[in-house]
């Protein structure tokens, strides 16, 4: 390989990167909230409400159940209308957060609904409000699965992000489909293989470390 493919190997990269942290990021702004209350108004939460519960649910199987590349595609005039454009890194941050969101919402219900009842009793007990069990009890409870539920999405969007590089969304996804599948270019292709294997360890093994540094009862 020369070293105009090595250099675009390394910027691609980091648009890669910069693709995924800031989907995940905006992901969990969107779904740890909606999560939240997915856990709440369940009928075993804290807050039982039917309604906002089965809507919410029905939302997030529905987008859940739509492949990325599919997503996608519906989005492009969403995302045109957006930004002026539906091709490039930042235009691609938009389906790759309505398509987080929901997996993220999830996630975050599945580890707050592990968080031990007896706890929240207490606090209940102790007139704690529905507020005040949330960030005080449920949140910090659940840390450590929250944090490894990030690690998981983190490696997810990483996924997404190489899916939508072959349909106008850059980073390595588009390298490998451009300059490695279309020119047969094998030796770049399998380069592009072994930096998103090796941005993945990446992220699984810092968020478990920090997962594991986080979790006192150790």
């Amino acid at each position: 390989m020369n070293e105009q493919l090595w250099q675009l190997l390394g910027q691609d990269t980091l648009t890669t990167i910069y693709m995924t942290l800031v989907s995940t990021a905006f992901g969990y702004l969107v779904g740890l909230p909606l999560g939240v209350v997915l856990t709440v108004t369940d009928k075993d939460g804290i807050s039982p409400h039917p309604l906002i519960y089965r809507i919410i649910d029905v939302i997030t199987n529905i987008m859940r159940s739509i492949p990325f590349i599919i997503l996608l595609m519906v989005l492009i005039p969403f995302t045109r209308f957006l930004i002026g454009k539906s091709y490039g890194p930042t235009a691609t941050i938009i389906p790759l957060v309505i398509s987080a969101a929901p997996y993220i919402s999830r996630m975050v219900e599945s580890s707050l609904t592990e968080v031990d009842k007896g706890v929240i009793e207490a606090a209940r007990s102790m007139g704690a409000s529905n507020w005040e069990i949330i960030f005080r009890v449920l949140l910090p409870e659940a840390r450590i699965s929250l944090i490894v539920g990030v690690t998981i999405t983190l490696g997810t969007v990483l996924g997404y992000t190489a899916m939508a590089g072959t349909v106008g969304g850059g980073g390595l996804g588009a390298d490998a489909k451009t300059y490695g599948y279309q020119r047969g270019n094998m030796i770049f292709l399998g380069w592009t293989i072994v930096i998103l294997v090796v941005l993945f360890q990446i992220f699984q093994m810092t968020g478990m470390k920090i997962a594991d540094m986080m979790d006192h009862r150790k």
